[in-house]
């Protein structure tokens, strides 16, 4: 998914990096809109970074559709959804922010952070650095109190976070994008309990899901074997169940009713109208004091 063009500045990523790449293109594609949901100048300036990374998806000839037909809308969605639960919450009584798996996720400096919000973002080190070495070169700002922590969610992480300034004690919105459905559901299980653990009563989580489905299961084949095989499943029980057993009281919206409040068509791959498509959700969960 993408390729990565010539000349000194390229800088190459594997795995996860290269797929949150694919993530900045499709935020790119929205800002170019006229009717965008939000805007992104920076998706762009890291894509240039990586040595002009373009995304380049096949059309799977069951659908006639390609991966970026199937999700560009529920990223489009999914970032305007869940731009406006952050800085709602840390507006709120959630001054601590945390990004789990950041990626090429601009937020800490596109978004209008109040003040006084201190935010953790927490990644590979060579994808932290990419983007940190990316963005100061092109000038941009953090519009808030930003620390960069270089961990792995399959390691130690929390005591990591806590070394970085993190405190358990203050209440904190967790973002885990594009998380969830790339977790056995026994990862997904051990990745709620830590941050569960590491939440002061009051604190609030947002995150997104996806069922899976055929069209989206030949999308990704047609681009790699990789990337079907990072599509791992998530969560075995509903949502609503797997958050409230962890102390969470949820809400989960689907991405079909979403696209229609924001005037936007639906995404084919959760059109409940398209044979093969699946379901989608983003979630806001506020942990029980």
């Amino acid at each position: 998914m993408g390729t990565t063009q010539g000349g000194s500045d390229a800088v190459s990523l594997n795995g996860i990096g290269e797929t949150s790449l694919g993530v900045a293109a499709l935020r790119a594609m929205e800002n170019q809109r006229a009717d965008r949901l939000f805007e992104d100048p920076y998706a762009q300036r890291l894509l240039d970074r990586a040595g002009g990374w373009t995304m380049t998806t096949p059309v799977t000839p069951a659908s006639g559709l390609s991966f970026i037909d199937l999700m560009a809308g529920q990223v489009a969605i999914r970032t305007r959804f869940l731009d406006e639960v952050l800085l709602d919450a840390a507006g709120d009584s959630c001054g601590q922010v945390v990004l789990l798996a950041s990626g090429m996720d601009a937020r800490p400096y596109r978004l209008p952070w109040p003040a006084g919000t201190r935010l953790f973002e927490v990644d590979f080190g060579e994808v932290l650095t990419f983007k940190r070495d990316a963005l100061r070169d092109s000038g941009a700002q953090a519009h808030c109190a930003h620390v960069q922590v270089a961990a792995d969610l399959r390691a130690d992480w929390p005591e990591t976070l806590r070394r970085a300034g993190f405190d358990a004690n203050v209440p904190t919105i967790w973002l885990a994008e594009g998380i969830l459905y790339a977790l056995p559901a026994d990862a997904a299980d051990v990745l709620l309990a830590r941050m569960t653990e590491l939440s002061a009563p009051g604190s609030e989580l947002a995150a997104d899901h996806v069922e899976d489905s055929p069209l989206l299961r030949a999308a990704r084949a047609a681009i790699s074997d990789e990337l079907v095989r990072l599509w791992r499943g998530g969560p075995v029980d509903d949502l609503d169940t797997w958050l409230g057993r962890h102390g969470w009281k949820p809400a989960v919206r689907e991405i079909a009713t979403l696209a229609r409040s924001y005037r936007r068509p639906v995404p084919p791959a959760f059109d409940p109208d398209l044979d093969g498509s699946g379901r989608g959700w983003l979630i806001t969960a506020r942990l029980q004091g």
